[in-house]
């Protein structure tokens, strides 16, 4: 009798661990199929420019959205893409619920689903299966889910991209830094916070790091030869823009 029970709760903890990886396996597509939409590109189109991955930098993101469709399309894809992670969480969790799973086994499962839903939101942003999976660089959905997750840890993250770009004039430096930073902030004070704590956090804030970086590659090389693009120009730089340019029609006209 009692090696009949043994095997009937491993028959019952098998089905409850299979069960939930199937609830993970629908969050994430869930989360992902919401990252997908990209107000960048539907903007873009809308006001009749075109596929915007097609203008400016090429990205279907916040920053490429300010310099071609201006401030009003800007800020609406800055806070449309942070619902996104927002909107996935909330689905992920709601999901989690649903399911039987054990009590002992509840806190992680909704950890689970709130990391999964989180990260595929960010993927879905980056790659998404709406728009032949070439999408943005998943910054504002990254900043979306952090602040979240912990808004301690996001604020942080926040704050000092922000005073890096305002410093440099340069989004992408401010956002590889913030980047870099988010994993350093959830292994120093992540466990000294109420929130999420645990490896399994500090392994979703290495991979969001490390999609962020992965998706700057270009601009990093760009920054590492002096040639990334700058937020605005200074009154210096548009004065010695101007020049060279009549410099330069002198000359052609020279050669004619």
């Amino acid at each position: 009798n009692n090696s009949k029970r043994e095997t009937k709760r491993k028959i019952i903890r098998i089905w409850e661990v299979i069960s939930m990886v199937w609830q993970l396996i629908v969050i994430a597509m869930v989360g992902y199929l919401i990252g997908s939409i990209n107000l960048s590109i539907i903007l873009s189109k809308l006001m009749g420019k075109g596929d915007i991955r097609e203008k400016g930098s090429g990205n279907a993101g916040t920053t490429n959205t300010f310099r071609v469709l201006g401030k009003g399309p800007a800020a609406l894809v800055l806070i449309f893409d942070m619902l996104k992670a927002v909107i996935a969480i909330l689905l992920g969790k709601w999901l989690i619920s649903l399911g039987n799973i054990p009590e002992a086994s509840q806190e992680l499962a909704r950890e689970l689903a709130i990391m999964i839903s989180a990260f595929a939101a960010i993927l879905g942003h980056n790659y998404p299966i709406y728009y032949g999976f070439k999408g943005g660089k998943g910054i504002a959905t990254s900043l979306g889910a952090i602040l979240m997750i912990e808004w301690p840890i996001g604020v942080t993250c926040l704050i000092f991209g922000v005073v890096l770009i305002l410093l440099s004039r340069m989004v992408s430096l401010g956002s590889i830094i913030a980047a870099i930073l988010y994993p350093v902030l959830v292994l120093t004070i992540g466990s000294a916070l109420p929130i999420y704590s645990g490896i399994p956090y500090l392994c979703f804030a290495i991979l969001v790091c490390t999609l962020a970086i992965y998706r700057h590659r270009s601009n990093i090389e760009r920054l590492l030869n002096g040639t990334e693009n700058k937020l605005w120009k200074t009154k210096k730089e548009k004065a010695a823009e101007k020049l060279n340019l009549t410099k330069n029609t002198d000359n052609s006209s020279e050669q004619k």
